[in-house]
């Protein structure tokens, strides 16, 4: 019997080889680490269903701020909870809002981290949805001045980038226009371009106390069912000004997210959401799967995907394991 000419396990017999000729390479560069950010001092909150992570006050947030960065994570998202919550979510435009303080005390500490904030109304209004409510319905257009005031309120306190997730028709073209004439055209969007509506956002809705009070988001997020769509939705977000654009959630979406790459060519974030995360979490603690193997894997494959960024809330752990791994 003679052996092929190609024999694909010489390449796998060791670690060294192995790294060498790795071909998606998960690197503490494309890691977002996301926050979420209340009212008060000394709040330190954890979150039931997402172990490790706390709603925090600004002077706690900006502990775990530098905390991420020392490990080499070069940008956040943040997410705000407000004081009190209204029909039209004002906290959420207001100057000295709960995001826009935090992200004036964060650059004041660590000038060179990227802070991303994450626009959208679901967490301030009282109904939570992510858009003006009128006769039981969510509005779009009247949603959209609502979003840029967002958007312009927190570039103006000093955020890097701004990430609409609403997923309102034209909230892009809204948000840019906004930015520009406020002198704010340096200001790059981040746009949750393609957004289903997903039950993997269970204990996101538990850390921003955000669950809607009537229905549900499917009238304006997507139906995981539709794929082609993404990419339309994709499109009109790129014609209408977005820098980056945003596939979520990531590890049931891993198709979406690879022909959004291959379609557009542009730069490309993943979320990995709340849901995959407790998902591991809870096997781990049940001893039923390895969590650092298997969060790296997990992270390698919406990397191999397509993905350049990708918001986890394993972004910490991940640095840890990658720097572990680099020794």
């Amino acid at each position: 019997m003679s052996y092929p000419i190609y024999r694909p396990r010489r390449l796998r017999q060791s670690e060294t080889i192995r790294r060498m000729v790795r071909e998606a390479r998960l690197s503490v560069d494309q890691l977002v680490m996301p926050f979420f950010v209340t009212h008060g001092r000394g709040v330190r909150r954890e979150i039931g269903s997402m172990p490790g992570n706390h709603q925090l006050s600004v002077d706690e947030l900006v502990r775990e701020v530098k905390e991420t960065a020392s490990l080499g994570i070069p940008a956040i998202l943040l997410f705000g909870l407000p004081a009190e919550k209204d029909a039209v979510g004002s906290e959420a435009y207001a100057r000295d809002g709960i995001v826009q303080q935090a992200v004036r005390a964060i650059k004041n500490s660590v000038s060179d981290l990227l802070v991303i904030t994450d626009v959208c109304l679901c967490e301030y209004t009282s109904h939570g949805h992510c858009g003006v409510v009128e006769r039981g319905r969510v509005k779009n257009d009247p949603t959209l001045d609502l979003l840029a005031k967002v958007a312009v309120s927190h570039a103006e306190a000093g955020a890097d980038m701004v990430a609409p997730s609403d997923m309102m028709d034209g909230r892009v073209a809204s948000i840019r226009e906004a930015l520009d004439e406020s002198g704010l055209e340096e200001t790059p969007i981040l746009a949750y371009a393609a957004k289903y509506a997903s039950s993997f956002y269970g204990p996101f809705r538990e850390a921003a106390e955000s669950a809607p009070q009537f229905g549900d988001r499917r009238a304006y997020q997507m139906d995981p069912a539709n794929g082609d769509e993404a990419l339309r939705e994709v499109a009109l977000d790129l014609d209408e000004g977005a820098d980056m654009v945003m596939v979520k959630p990531a590890m049931a979406y891993l198709d979406i997210l690879w022909r959004v790459k291959a379609e557009f060519g542009v730069p490309v974030a993943a979320y990995s959401v709340s849901g995959e995360f407790a998902m591991l979490k809870a096997a781990a603690r049940l001893g039923w799967l390895d969590e650092e193997r298997t969060m790296l894997e997990m992270l390698t494959a919406i990397r191999r995907a397509g993905a350049d960024l990708i918001v986890t809330y394993f972004a910490r752990d991940a640095a840890r394991a990658l720097r572990q791994q680099e020794r």
